[in-house]
């Protein structure tokens, strides 16, 4: 089922227009750099300094759990390996494919902006989030099921920090969270 929803999305979805949209969207996700980057932004004001911390500690959480545990555990390999006709429109990864780390690490920052940032900050970052997940099926480098466990870890992992980062703020005595 997983193969007919790719090459669906290659027969049905794909346009050159959203071919290269979508290559560049994917890109965002790289190594998280968007994210890392929005981050060290998001540390150097007071305002929201918590919040850059919070994102940096939920990607390397993430990174932990999913590239370095998860992705080895399940050792799935990437659905242009094994599925005919699907077409690539990146280079080939150079890692194992379950879970989405794109996804994931997305997932992460998304969840922690939109619970210590106002609303507009935190629903525009879901969004992007949201987009490249997408990305990585439009590409043709996730199975469905790769996404989806990187979308639910990175929201499960967002929540979890959020949480442990307002307990430790409470307890160190920096104010109420917003948790």
């Amino acid at each position: 089922m997983e193969a007919e929803i790719l090459l669906w999305i290659q027969d049905y979805v794909r346009t050159p227009v959203l071919d290269s949209l979508m290559r560049g969207i994917t890109h965002l996700g790289d190594f998280g750099i968007f994210w890392i980057l929005m981050a060290l932004v998001l540390v150097l004001y007071p305002d929201t300094r918590r919040a850059g911390n919070v994102v940096i500690a939920g990607m390397l959480a993430s990174f932990i759990l999913n590239n370095l545990f998860l992705k080895n555990l399940v050792a799935r390999t990437r659905p242009y390996e094994v599925i005919d006709g699907l077409t690539l429109l990146v280079d080939k990864a150079s890692d194992l494919s379950f879970p989405s780390g794109h996804s994931a690490t997305s997932f992460v920052a998304a969840v922690i902006i939109l619970r210590l940032l106002p609303r507009r900050y935190g629903v525009s970052a879901m969004v992007l989030a949201a987009f490249i997940a997408f990305s990585r099926l439009y590409v043709g480098i996730h199975y469905p099921t790769d996404v989806l466990a990187g979308t639910v870890s990175g929201i499960l992992i967002g929540l979890a920090i959020t949480k442990i980062s307002g307990l430790w703020e409470d307890r160190s005595g920096k104010g109420q969270a917003r948790c």
